[in-house]
């Protein structure tokens, strides 16, 4: 039996996911969270066999949820479930550990396909994303600036966007506010803006928002 955890800050979503894989034979759904802090604490306590990860939510959102779920349990397997399709976010999440990568355009046969194959020990990438990060590392081109951000400058950059201050920041990731000040601005400089404005601005023109959580 493969026990799922479902991780997404909207509740039609989690009951969606939920509803498809009640029936299938050998997945079962043992919990279901809308904050990457809750997912953190229910895989600590339950160690569930493959994680279905959102990656824009309240708190510390996927990709820092990813990072401490697989510190404390390594054998679990994460796989995000996103809205998000452009570089660089897929080739991030993979770098921190991730097993897979799947669009909430994908059907259910193949979101069952990717839990059984990240269960086994293989890696899932949904095929337009596989064929994006392929094309984008044979042209060499970094025609997203946001290809320039670190992991934790990511990170910060969707907290931002989602109009969470600095404070607010530091006391999530357990960094100071001078820290976090330090990423931000080092942000600016790479992307060549000068706000949280033109920040978010800048994020939704390159695809890397969901704007229905704006």
């Amino acid at each position: 039996m493969i026990n799922i955890l479902l991780v997404d800050d909207h509740e039609l979503v989690r009951m969606g996911i939920k509803r498809i894989l009640e029936d299938i034979r050998g997945i079962k759904v043992v919990g279901d969270t809308d904050t990457g802090e809750s997912a953190v604490q229910f895989c600590r306590k339950h160690n569930p066999d493959v994680v279905l990860m959102d990656m824009n939510m309240p708190g510390i959102g996927g990709i820092e949820a990813t990072k401490k779920i697989l510190r404390y349990c390594p054998d679990t397997r994460i796989i995000f479930l996103t809205v998000h399709t452009e570089n660089p976010i897929p080739a991030k999440v993979m770098q921190i550990g991730a097993s897979g990568y799947l669009t909430k355009g994908a059907g259910p046969d193949e979101m069952i396909k990717a839990i059984r194959q990240v269960h086994s020990g293989q890696r899932y990438l949904a095929p337009d994303i596989a064929q994006q990060m392929a094309l984008g590392q044979l042209s060499g081109s970094e025609e997203n600036p946001f290809d320039s951000l670190s992991e934790r400058e990511l990170q910060i950059m969707f907290m931002i966007t989602k109009g969470e201050k600095v404070q607010d920041i530091s006391n999530q990731l357990n960094l100071s506010s001078k820290t976090v000040n330090s990423y931000r601005y080092r942000m600016f400089e790479k992307l060549n803006i000068s706000g949280d404005v033109e920040l978010t601005h800048l994020a939704i023109r390159h695809g890397m928002l969901d704007t229905n959580k704006l």
